[in-house]
């Protein structure tokens, strides 16, 4: 799955996170795959994806709560 390193927009990386982690629930990619990508989407875009240690609105608005459980736990882990 090819990723962007950088994002403009809070909505492209929404979309971005979206695809990403539909694609390992659908058995498309491994985990390891998954959590390398997430790991470099918020070392290249922490303002737009976290704000005062919380996913910002619009990615809120735009993954879910579902997806962000996912996004969160890697974060976590890092």
């Amino acid at each position: 799955m090819e990723l962007k390193l950088f994002y403009r927009t809070q909505r492209e990386l929404a979309t971005a996170l979206n695809k990403l982690v539909d694609a390992y629930w659908q058995e498309e990619i491994k985990e390891p795959e998954l959590i390398n990508s997430i790991l470099k989407m918020y070392e290249n875009n922490p303002d737009k994806l976290m704000k005062d240690n919380q996913f910002t609105t619009i990615v809120q608005q735009q993954c879910g709560k579902r997806r962000l459980a996912v996004v969160g736990k890697v974060l976590e882990k890092k």
